[in-house]
C-alpha cells in the first residue's frame, strides 16, 4: 500500500487542494461541479495558485476526487475539469470535450447554428461556445477559459472547422471570477452582421458588438410555439433584441409586428433581418424603455392577438430575486391590457435565481392585476442544445409561460 500524498507535494504535476471535513464529498463523486469558497482548505499555498490553473482535489481523507480549476478570487473557488486524477487538461482534451458536443448538436440539427458548449453541462465549466456556421463566439465566463483560451479557439478550429472566432469576454460571470472585458476576433475575421436562418426567419447576429454572443440560441424552441400562436395576428414583441419572437412569427404568416426594445441598434438588425426576408412591410419599431412604451401602447388602445415579452434577467442572484419579481409582475401587469379578447401572453424569465414556481406566481398575480384571467396552455424551456447538468438545478434558468387571456 502506498501513502497517500503529502498535502505539499504535487500529484501528476499538481499542485493538491483539499475539502474541509464538512464538506460533501460524496456529491462531488456523484458529479457536483462546484467546490464553494467555505468547503475548501484556503491556505497560503492555495491562495498562491494562479487563477484559472489546475489542481488535483482530495476530499479531507485524501483521497483525490479530480482534476479542478482553482480560482482563488471566486466564490466557487474549484470547478471540476475531470473526475481522473491523472488528467491532463491541454489542447487534446479540449478537443475531445468538443468533439463530444459537437456530436449530439449534428444529431440534432441539420445545419451548424447551435449553442456548442453549455458550460459544465457539457464538461467546459464557465464556458459558453454558439456557433453560426464558419463563425463561432466564445464566452470565456471562468478563469481556465481566459487564460487557455488560444488552445480553446484552435481545438474549436480543428474540430469544427470553423474559419473564425471570436471571444466575448464581457458581462457579469466575468467579473464574478475578477476577470476584465475583452472581446476580438482571435481566428479569421468578420465583415460584419452574419445571417442566420431559423424558424423560418432570417435573424442579423452581431457577433462583435451585440448582447452576449450576438443570438440567442435558447430561445429557439419557444419562438416556434408562439409563431403557431400569432398566425394571421398582430404581434408585439416587447424586449425584441433582434426580433427573435416577432420575426419567427412573421415567417409563420403573422399579419404585422411591432418590435419594442431600448436598443436603436438590435432594433436597426431586427428591421435588417425583415428585410432580409421580404417582410421589412410587416414590422414596425419602437425604441424606447419598455415600461414606458407599454404604457403608451395601452393609453394608445392598442391590441394585439400575440404580445411576448422577453427581458433581461431581472434576477440574476438571489439578493435581487424580491425586486426581480415585482418587476416581472409589473411586466405582466403591463402587457395583459395589450392582448386582445382570446388572445395570446407570452413572458420569459432568464433569471436563474427565479425558480419556475416564483416566475409563475409573479405572472399570474400581474395578469391578474392587469384585469384579465388567464389559462396557462404552455411552459417552454430552453432548446436541447442547452442540456441541463440535474446537480444544477438553476441551469435550467429558462423559463417561457403561454398564457391566453379571456376577454
Amino acid at each position: 500500500m502506498t501513502d497517500a500524498p503529502d498535502p505539499t507535494e504535487a500529484v501528476a504535476g499538481l499542485p493538491v487542494v483539499r475539502l474541509r471535513p464538512k464538506a460533501n464529498a460524496r456529491a462531488i463523486r456523484h458529479g457536483f461541479p462546484w467546490v464553494f469558497a467555505d468547503e475548501l482548505v484556503v491556505d497560503r499555498r492555495t491562495r498562491a495558485i494562479p487563477a484559472g490553473a489546475m489542481a488535483v482535489l482530495e476530499d479531507a481523507e485524501r483521497q483525490p476526487l479530480g482534476v479542478v480549476t482553482v480560482n482563488p478570487n471566486s466564490k466557487i473557488v474549484a470547478r471540476m475539469m475531470d473526475p481522473r486524477a491523472d488528467a491532463v487538461i491541454d489542447r487534446d482534451w479540449l478537443a475531445a470535450r468538443l468533439s463530444r458536443a459537437l456530436a449530439l448538436r449534428e444529431r440534432l440539427f441539420d445545419a451548424p447554428l447551435y449553442r456548442l458548449v453549455h458550460a459544465e453541462s457539457d464538461g467546459l465549466p464557465g464556458t459558453i461556445i454558439d456557433r453560426f456556421g464558419d463563425a463561432a463566439v466564445i464566452q470565456p465566463n471562468a478563469a481556465w477559459a481566459d487564460a487557455m483560451i488560444d488552445d480553446l479557439a484552435q481545438a474549436l478550429v480543428d474540430v469544427t472547422g470553423v474559419s473564425t472566432v471570436v471571444m466575448n469576454g464581457s458581462g457579469r460571470a466575468r467579473g464574478l471570477e475578477g476577470l476584465q472585458d475583452r472581446t476580438e476576433v482571435l481566428r479569421g475575421a468578420l465583415g460584419g452582421p452574419v445571417e442566420v436562418p431559423m424558424n423560418g426567419a432570417i435573424y442579423l447576429a452581431d457577433l462583435i458588438g451585440g448582447q452576449k454572443t450576438g443570438l440567442f440560441f435558447d430561445q429557439r424552441p419557444n419562438h416556434a410555439f408562439a409563431a403557431r400562436l400569432g398566425r394571421g395576428g398582430h404581434v408585439l414583441d416587447v424586449f425584441s433584441h433582434v426580433g427573435g419572437f416577432g420575426l419567427a412569427a412573421l415567417a409563420a404568416g403573422a399579419a404585422q409586428a411591432t418590435l419594442v426594445d431600448g436598443s436603436a441598434a438590435a432594433l436597426e438588425l431586427a428591421a435588417g433581418g425583415a428585410r432580409a426576408m421580404g417582410a421589412a412591410d410587416r414590422v414596425t419599431t419602437r425604441q424606447g424603455d419598455a415600461f414606458q412604451q407599454m404604457e403608451a401602447l395601452g393609453a394608445e388602445g392598442a391590441r394585439f392577438d400575440l404580445v411576448v415579452c422577453d427581458p433581461p434577467a431581472f434576477a440574476p442572484a438571489k439578493p435581487a430575486l424580491e425586486a426581480g419579481l415585482r418587476a416581472y409582475e409589473r411586466v405582466a401587469r403591463l402587457a395583459a391590457p395589450l392582448v386582445a379578447p382570446g388572445g395570446y401572453l407570452v413572458l420569459c424569465s432568464c433569471s436563474h435565481a427565479a425558480d419556475l414556481t416564483a416566475f409563475r406566481n409573479a405572472s399570474a398575480r400581474g395578469i391578474g392585476r392587469g384585469g384579465r384571467r388567464m389559462q396557462l396552455v404552455h411552459t417552454g424551456f430552453a432548446g436541447p442544445d442547452h442540456p441541463i447538468l440535474p446537480q444544477l438545478a438553476e441551469s435550467g434558468y429558462l423559463k417561457s409561460l403561454f398564457f391566453r387571456l379571456d376577454g
